[in-house]
């Protein structure tokens, strides 16, 4: 009787402690985070809302491709850049992978608490420098291997190395470890600038060629001569860039920076127009001053008539009603769905946030590396800036014409329909 009176008199002190102060005893709910709580929008990004998407061809399949069935779906919201990621943009992108390779070969750590180091960014490089050159000389052409007569940075040795926990297989196998769905990759991170000659035989491409990646000029025009898997890695980077940011604050962290699905890019650039044509609506690609609305291949050649012979700054023109500059024209972007001629087949596919996102391996067939990719470009008809155009190009390919844009979804905001409380406009 002692020991279960003293039992009963346990229960009771644990159950009388552990209870919220001014409960009085009712469940009122355990919150984690402070409900008044708003998390900041990217920087660069505007809000696209959750919606009902009409997707597949809504005028005439210039490709006579037959690839885009007509179908309904449902579209979760997300944030999207309002332009094409920059060269301004990625080049912090390869600073931030050049930087950290100097600062892991001169020995720039401070050590974490639990015994693991970190790079000390702190810590400044003086490039100039003939002490820390020799420090890093593996890192450049010597001289008289340049062609240019003078030591140079060797880009290739640009190499970003990072690892991601493979949720998807995780959820499908049972009794395994989790770091078994560790996946490690090593991307080459700086951008093929020999595109401009490549693509482009018996035409005076040079000077742009050596000029576009670097020179302040081109700073807001869009980043081009990436692969699919350089855009990936990027995302990657721009994920855990502002992860550390906020941890290191102590703030709240959710989503992950990706590529957008073949679904989300279409129904971003439709701007709440369910049939139209083109972003800005249609069916003309001029408006009624005779102004041409994108930067296309007007006509039959006429490449400058719109204002840009190659490529133009990323904020040129009209956005759409989302606030996106050149969801059509300009650069084609690369988007996470892999390409079929099937992928709209409504037997196949969910109507709800539709992807097909085939991982791939370095055994797989080349067929199975051709990724959407969206838009039309700058060198491009204008039926081929049609929003429901298909195209696709292989993920390990370079283009001249082929950018991309990131797409940031927080759960919370993307299921319903509204706004964020926050507000995202720009």
């Amino acid at each position: 009787m002692r020991k279960q009176s003293l039992s009963i008199a346990v229960v009771a002190m644990l159950f009388a402690s552990c209870g919220k102060p001014g409960s009085q005893g009712q469940v009122v709910g355990d919150y984690n985070t402070n409900p008044s709580y708003r998390p900041p929008t990217p920087v660069g990004m505007v809000w696209v809302p959750a919606g009902y998407l009409r997707t597949g061809y809504s005028d005439q399949d210039v490709q006579n491709a037959l690839d885009a069935e007509v179908r309904n779906v449902q579209v979760q919201g997300f944030y999207m850049d309002a332009t094409e990621i920059t060269n301004a943009e990625y080049r912090q992108f390869t600073n931030w992978v050049r930087d950290s390779i100097a600062h892991t070969q001169l020995q720039h750590f401070v050590d974490n608490e639990d015994g693991s180091q970190r790079i000390d960014w702190k810590q400044k490089i003086n490039w100039k420098d003939a002490d820390v050159q020799d420090q890093l000389m593996n890192l450049y052409i010597p001289a008289e291997q340049s062609g240019w007569g003078k030591k140079e940075f060797d880009n290739t040795k640009l190499v970003y190395n990072f690892s991601y926990f493979d949720y998807e297989e995780s959820v499908k196998s049972t009794g395994k470890p989790r770091t078994d769905f560790v996946v490690k990759k090593s991307i080459g991170a700086y951008p093929d600038t020999s595109v401009w000659i490549k693509q482009f035989n018996y035409s005076n491409n040079e000077p742009i060629a050596l000029q576009y990646n670097w020179s302040p000029t081109f700073n807001e025009y869009p980043v081009v001569g990436v692969t699919w898997f350089q855009a990936s890695a990027f995302a990657h980077w721009r994920t855990q860039l502002w992860k550390a940011d906020r941890e290191n604050r102590k703030l709240y962290f959710e989503g992950n920076f990706a590529l957008p699905s073949e679904t989300q890019w279409e129904w971003a650039a439709r701007g709440g127009r369910q049939l139209s044509p083109y972003p800005w609506g249609g069916p003309y690609v001029a408006n009624q001053k005779g102004c041409y609305l994108a930067n296309f291949k007007p006509g039959r050649g006429d490449y400058a008539a719109d204002g840009g012979l190659y490529t133009t700054r990323a904020d040129a023109y009209w956005a759409n009603d989302y606030g996106l500059f050149n969801m059509s024209g300009n650069v084609a972007e690369w988007t996470s769905t892999t390409y079929t001629v099937s992928a709209y087949d409504r037997n196949f596919l969910s109507d709800m946030n539709p992807d097909i996102n085939i991982k791939i391996k370095d055994s797989d067939p080349t067929w199975l590396r051709r990724k959407v990719v969206k838009g039309g470009s700058w060198r491009d008809p204008a039926p081929f800036l049609q929003i429901q155009n298909r195209d696709y190009e292989f993920a390990d390919t370079a283009k001249a014409y082929i950018g991309f844009r990131n797409i940031y979804v927080r759960t919370a905001e993307a299921i319903g329909i509204a706004e964020p409380a926050s507000g995202t406009r720009k």
